[in-house]
């Protein structure tokens, strides 16, 4: 996902201008070691159920004062650095929207994504 282009085209949305004060993004990277016990990963393989995901994001989405949710969850095998996550969340004020993009971020993360790190 481009984020520019993505927060561009958010705002030729009718609406945007009227309901928007804030954009928040997540772009969740490949790490070279694990969050468990700090283990090297030389790569992962991530699962993402996209219904769930869909239905997490209309959730979202559905929350006062929240203009749109964008994501982009990736499967696949990934390398260090690699993009695996893109969220966006786009709304009226600070205390809708941080809070919003935080649960989202969870959720997707816990109910929708499994990943196996591997290394050598």
């Amino acid at each position: 996902m481009d984020i520019s282009q993505c927060i561009a085209k958010l705002k030729q949305e009718p609406g945007f201008q009227d309901q928007v004060g804030m954009v928040l993004v997540h772009n969740g990277v490949v790490r070279n070691w694990s969050r468990g016990d700090g283990s090297r990963v030389d790569r992962i393989k991530v699962v993402v159920d996209q219904a769930k995901v869909e239905a997490i994001r209309q959730e979202v989405e559905a929350r006062e004062g929240i203009f749109r949710v964008v994501i982009e969850a990736r499967s696949g095998e990934y390398v260090p650095g690699d993009d695996l996550l893109f969220l966006v969340v786009a709304g009226d004020i600070r205390e809708h929207v941080k809070p919003a993009l935080a649960d989202l971020l969870d959720r997707v993360k816990s109910e929708a994504v499994t990943k196996e790190e591997l290394a050598g």
